[in-house]
């Protein structure tokens, strides 16, 4: 049976300039392949570098992708994998101060929280709203989103708006 191909994307958000040749070359391993990322400067972060880069490979590439760049301090990113006709999507988001969270998805991107885990949280809540939302925000990714989230918009065209809570 021939494998099935996926494909996905690559964002790092932010890297030390000194790491950027050492992503592309673990991305490279990965994929079996040489490769160049466009690196450009990430205007959130002085000194920092951003890239995208989509791929394509078999089903479970992203795992290994996220696996072989995780390691490293100071660096920030997302790998995505598009679900296929036998296969789930999934999204891998890591930050330095968070570590790696790993999601499901479906055809649309979206998170996709499996019953064991809703299960989990409903337990664990025992009935407590609050706690039962710090649950479902921990599944969704919510914490990594928040800190990600002004490192995906910070690019040439657009422009970075720092928003201050008040009271």
């Amino acid at each position: 049976m021939a494998s099935t191909s996926s494909r996905g994307v690559i964002l790092i958000h932010s890297a030390p300039r000194a790491l950027c040749p050492h992503l592309e070359w673990a991305v490279g391993r990965s994929l079996g392949r040489a490769v160049n990322f466009e690196w450009v400067d990430q205007p959130v972060l002085a000194g920092a570098r951003r890239a995208e880069f989509y791929w394509e490979g078999p089903v479970g590439t992203g795992a290994a992708l996220a696996t072989a760049i995780r390691g490293w301090e100071h660096l920030r990113f997302e790998v995505t994998e598009d679900p296929t006709p036998r296969s789930d999507g999934g999204r891998w988001m890591h930050t330095p101060g968070l570590g790696i969270h790993y999601a499901q998805t479906d055809a649309a991107g979206n998170v996709v929280i499996g019953e064991d885990r809703l299960r989990y949280a409903m337990e664990v809540s025992a009935g407590d709203a609050h706690e039962l939302r710090r649950e479902l925000e921990v599944a969704l990714g919510a914490a990594w989103d928040e800190e990600l989230e002004p490192f995906r918009h910070a690019s040439d065209d657009a422009a970075v708006v720092w928003l201050h809570k008040v009271g």
